[in-house]
């Protein structure tokens, strides 16, 4: 949903570039390095929750709104950040993205609470989202788009090993704290851009607001139906009143009125609840029908994680050759196969399998993570992408 975001071999104007026309090229591996880690606040954790549980004196049930708390961070952080990137310019940008994750990354790490551990992940969230979406912003070739979009899928595969690892050698704190790596390439990059913002509209302050109670509410739809329900629908109704009084806002109005965007947007949030569900789901699996110990489940895990990666830029390239529509039908398959494999199986290879054809859906979230139509420099005319 940025606003600010070109996709692969797209060309941007020169007053586009948060980077700015004299500005030195950013190597691409520091724009990896920055936007990787946001995968291990996703995928880290998920070996560590009865560690966390245990020392918190709570369910692990309970401790999974840490993970929800990143979820929404990075839902709401993208657009919010974005549109700072845009009219305060990439450095502030950074440097706002670089606080939040340094706040949240001090708050796991020195308060052992509950309360503290959920601010913390959403603070991580909101700021690795941001230095996500700058990163992207920062490319300037498909290759290097490539690249920082791999980044995230290598990290999010070694994520669950690497989280494990941590919390053995330190302790599960260090484990929700590994978002922070990101500020190592931050300090690289954040004297290598542009102050000046690349939109001189004033900024929609209400939309920016509405859109996150709006997903904040249906945040809590799984957990109080009843309230947030009704939460749920006073806000996207105030959010559809004020994108009748300014469609160009924060959430601007060809967006939400575009049917590929709106059917793109639910297959690809149905493809990644199904993703990240079995990518906590698998290991407790396997931890109740193996005799495996957290560390080897992590390793176990690595091969399918990195499969499922693979597998999605295969299917990248031949939605080139083939089209969209075979490339969706065949990713809802590869879901729906993923999730009835993952409930009826016990055996390890089985439920890694599972994994395997859930992970390979990142090629269709990848794809709907680029620009939306009649996003990018203020004015400009788009037409939707088919």
């Amino acid at each position: 949903m940025s606003e600010s975001l070109a996709g692969p071999g797209t060309a941007r104007p020169a007053d586009a570039d948060p980077s700015g026309p004299d500005t030195p090229r950013i190597p691409t591996y520091w724009l990896g390095l920055m936007a990787g880690p946001l995968s291990f606040g996703i995928a880290g954790p998920a070996l560590v929750l009865d560690d966390i549980a245990r020392d918190l004196s709570t369910t692990t049930g309970t401790v999974t709104w840490g993970v929800t708390a990143f979820g929404w961070g990075i839902a709401v952080g993208t657009p919010l950040m974005t549109g700072l990137l845009r009219h305060r310019g990439a450095r502030a940008a950074l440097s706002a993205c670089g606080a939040l994750v340094l706040l949240g990354a001090l708050l796991v790490l020195t308060v052992p609470a509950l309360p503290a551990v959920i601010i913390g992940c959403a603070l991580q969230a909101l700021g690795t989202a941001g230095l996500t979406s700058i990163a992207m912003s920062l490319t300037n070739s498909a290759r290097s788009m490539g690249f920082v979009t791999a980044s995230l899928a290598v990290v999010g595969s070694t994520a669950p090993l690497v989280g494990s690892l941590a919390n053995d050698a330190l302790n599960w704190q260090a484990t929700l704290a590994l978002p922070a790596l990101s500020l190592i390439a931050l300090l690289v990059i954040i004297g290598r851009v542009s102050t000046r913002p690349t939109s001189t509209a004033a900024f929609d302050g209400l939309g920016a607001v509405l859109l996150t109670a709006v997903v904040t509410a249906l945040v809590f739809v799984p957990h109080y139906p009843p309230v947030a329900g009704v939460l749920s629908v006073l806000t996207i109704a105030a959010l559809v009143w004020h994108l009748r009084r300014r469609p160009q806002g924060f959430v601007p109005a060809v967006v939400v009125r575009s049917p590929v965007f709106l059917i793109s947007s639910v297959l690809a949030f149905l493809l990644a609840a199904v993703n990240f569900g079995l990518m906590f789901a698998v290991p407790d699996a396997l931890s109740d029908h193996t005799t495996w110990s957290s560390g080897k489940v992590g390793v176990a895990m690595v091969w399918p994680l990195l499969l499922g990666g693979a597998l999605s830029w295969l299917v990248v390239a031949l939605s080139a050759k083939v089209g969209r529509q075979p490339v969706i039908i065949t990713l809802v398959a590869l879901s729906a196969a993923g999730v009835l494999l993952a409930s009826v199986s016990t055996v390890a290879i089985l439920l890694l399998l599972a994994q395997a054809l859930a992970v390979s859906q990142r090629a269709f979230l990848r794809r709907r993570g680029r620009r939306p139509p009649g996003a990018g420099t203020p004015g400009a005319a788009r037409r939707p992408r088919p």
